[in-house]
């Protein structure tokens, strides 16, 4: 046994089809024309141009009125779905003909079946009288003969039908309001899902542009510190060239001296004076080497590089008021 044959078994067929017959918004049986929507779902007409305008307006509370005829859009009260309408509104909505002939089969079934008993409550305190009044004062239904006798004889009452019929149209406007919200409030979510996304390209975009800058920043500094480490390293170079060459002078007077101390010492060990002065031209070189040569000379702190030093501590202050413009931190 199937599901669908199960719910015709265990319970009243006539009732099982008329729970399929009940609009969602109105709680009543369709009213014609029914209109069926794309998720296949079903809609009074009439219920249809109201959660329309409902969702269209959501200051407007009136149950009747002139249909929309604009294009426009609503979600399906029993299933979400989005029913987007062209220029016709509600009308260009495809009428459900299927389901109005199974209403008219079900009325004219129900009108040519007997009233069973016990299908309207009975009052439990009178026990043959039918449930037909609202009690205003404690909010129940009861009998008139509670009214009459019993124990709602000073309470206000009401027909049954007039506040059955006012409490279903509260409730059905309160569903018309609800689904409303609800797509409000989606609209609201998606508008807020949309800023979570442009919040987060943005900043991925400013992040780039300022790695761009620093990155531009960085380039300049590096490009200037390697222009001041070639300008030091080229002082260095002369300065080192002169000395070298300073020394080999020096090396080179060094070479010559020595050789004429060895030829003057040679001189010493003639013991003849003609000899000795024959040979005595080495002795007048020493005597000019000894006079001092006329070799260049450094000055006093040559090698001193601070005019190299460089005072970046405004700079450096400079660096570290870095913000943005627009006041945020």
């Amino acid at each position: 046994m199937d599901y669908k044959s199960s719910l015709i078994q265990d319970g009243n067929p006539m009732e099982n089809l008329e729970k399929q017959l009940i609009c969602p918004i109105c709680l009543e049986m369709f009213t014609k024309p029914v209109v069926i929507l794309p998720c296949q779902h079903n809609l009074c007409r009439k219920c249809a141009n109201d959660i329309f305008q409902q969702a269209a307006n959501p200051y407007w509370t009136g149950r009747v009125g002139s249909a929309a005829m604009s294009g426009g859009r609503f979600r399906c009260p029993s299933c979400r779905h989005e029913v987007i309408m062209d220029r016709h509104g509600v009308y260009g909505l495809q009428r459900n003909l299927l389901v109005e002939n199974i209403i008219d089969i079900y009325k004219q079934e129900c009108s040519s079946r007997p009233l069973q008993k016990g299908s309207h409550p009975m009052c439990k305190e009178h026990e043959d009288e039918k449930i037909n009044i609202y009690c205003l004062t404690c909010e129940v239904p009861t009998c008139s003969m509670c009214k009459v006798f019993g124990a709602h004889k000073a309470c206000e009452v009401a027909p049954l039908q007039s506040v059955f019929q006012g409490q279903k149209t509260e409730l059905s406007n309160c569903i018309s309001m609800l689904v409303a919200g609800n797509d409000r409030v989606q609209t609201i979510i998606t508008q807020l899902e949309d800023s979570c996304r442009v919040t987060k390209e943005n900043s991925h975009q400013v992040k780039e542009e300022l790695s761009q800058k620093f990155d531009t920043l960085y380039a300049i500094l590096d490009e200037k510190k390697s222009e001041l480490l070639q300008r030091i390293t080229r002082e260095q170079e002369e300065k080192l060239g002169f000395l070298e060459a300073l020394i080999q002078q020096y090396r080179e007077q060094l070479d010559k001296s020595t050789k004429l101390v060895e030829t003057a010492i040679q001189s010493l060990d003639e013991p003849g004076g003609a000899i000795f002065l024959l040979v005595s031209s080495p002795g007048r070189g020493i005597v000019e080497a000894s006079k001092g040569c006329q070799l260049g000379k450094i000055e006093q702190g040559f090698e001193n590089m601070d005019y190299f030093t460089l005072d970046l501590e405004h700079v450096a202050d400079t660096l570290r008021t870095i913000d943005f413009g627009t006041g945020h931190q």
